[in-house]
């Protein structure tokens, strides 16, 4: 009974280390096809934050053009009032 017990695990052992390194390698293949993904990723949020940066300084440099056109706008209301009014403007 013991000698077929150790012959069973002789013929076993072989068996069961090839299905590990198959397990290991297939593990490895999965594990650099996450890491290409996870980098993939990466630089699809690093380009996608690059467009809302530049999109973000168009609109900050329209705002201050309108805020400049509206100033000015302003300044002319009111040198257009100061010369219609007879009250002094301190």
């Amino acid at each position: 009974m013991n000698l077929v017990l150790s012959a069973l695990a002789a013929l076993q052992a072989p068996v069961i280390m090839m299905s590990q390194n198959r397990s290991e390698a297939r593990d490895r293949l999965r594990g650099e096809n996450d890491y290409k993904i996870n980098l993939k990723a990466e630089l699809e949020i690093r380009h996608l934050h690059e467009k809302l940066d530049h999109l973000l300084r168009r609109q900050y440099n329209r705002l201050f053009e309108l805020q400049q056109i509206q100033i000015e706008l302003l300044e002319e209301l009111g040198q257009k009032r100061r010369g219609t009014s007879n009250i002094p403007t301190p």
